[in-house]
């Protein structure tokens, strides 16, 4: 029991990433509070649910305090809301789009940073760590997600900077993952052959499961990462294949085709 006795916020725990993550740290032995906008559909058996919108600095500063005075401590925050819809950037009048763009910064970059800044005492005073979940889509193009990936690539420099700022009572450091399969996948990749498909891009040939990704969360926040702080640790079965390398396979096939079909008839007019 890794955080026997240890308390932690996890934003966003209701579903998904998020759920998979609280269930693992409730495995470790922690005391787990999840908090959204709304509640789970599904009860997290085991964790106390604080509904919460993060884009509220008074209401955020307030659900810390009351974490506190409830547990006494706070040792881990994982700052996993999030997420955007599919939407390319030139999409609408400018005005809207740019104000449908900026609320994605908002839940993906500056709600973190609200969560942070009012957990930061009640942590400091536990010695404990914060766990940002970043995304791939934060160090490549990100087309039709472009303020997400934007905004995941912005966690990772806050975590950075928090990380020294907040040492050495503070850890801070950042989960960067890829394709999670939740149970939202089929609306993003279509139904099992589609998600199966996806996988196959992946070098381990699937799609991480939350419980992996709370696994990982786990050790950051655990005393075997006691020295890790400002580090990304990427969670992504290996990244993706480059495109190029598929592309070049293609070219060889047709070349060697060629070249098979020219030595073919070359030959047949010999005869």
């Amino acid at each position: 029991m890794e955080l026997n006795g240890r308390v932690a916020v996890v934003t966003g725990g209701t579903r998904g990433v998020g759920a998979g993550i609280a269930r693992a740290f409730l495995r470790a032995g922690a005391h787990v509070v999840v908090c959204a906008r709304r509640p789970p559909e599904v009860p997290l058996t085991g964790a106390e649910f604080v509904p919460l919108d993060l884009r509220d600095p008074a209401a955020v500063g307030e659900f810390f305090a009351g974490v506190v005075a409830r547990h006494g401590r706070l040792d881990a925050l994982v700052n996993n809301a999030g997420g955007t819809p599919y939407r390319p950037l030139s999409e609408g009048e400018c005005a809207d789009a740019a104000a449908r763009h900026a609320r994605v910064i908002e839940l993906n970059l500056i709600a973190p940073l609200t969560a942070s800044l009012a957990a930061h005492e009640h942590l400091r005073a536990a010695r404990g760590s914060i766990v940002m979940i970043g995304s791939v889509s934060g160090g490549r193009p990100s087309p039709g997600t472009a303020a997400y990936g934007a905004a995941k690539a912005g966690i990772e420099s806050l975590a950075r900077s928090m990380a020294v700022e907040w040492a050495p009572e503070v850890r801070v450091n950042t989960l960067v993952l890829g394709m999670v399969r939740t149970e939202l996948s089929h609306l993003h990749y279509g139904e099992e052959e589609g998600i199966a498909a996806v996988g196959r891009t992946v070098p381990l040939g699937r799609l991480a499961e939350p419980s992996e990704i709370g696994d990982a969360a786990v050790f950051l926040a655990s005393r075997r990462a006691a020295y890790v702080s400002g580090a990304s640790l990427l969670v992504h079965g290996g990244g993706e294949r480059p495109a190029f390398l598929d592309a070049a396979t293609v070219n060889t096939v047709n070349t060697v085709n060629t070249v098979n079909t020219v030595n073919a008839v070359n030959t047949d007019k010999e005869k």
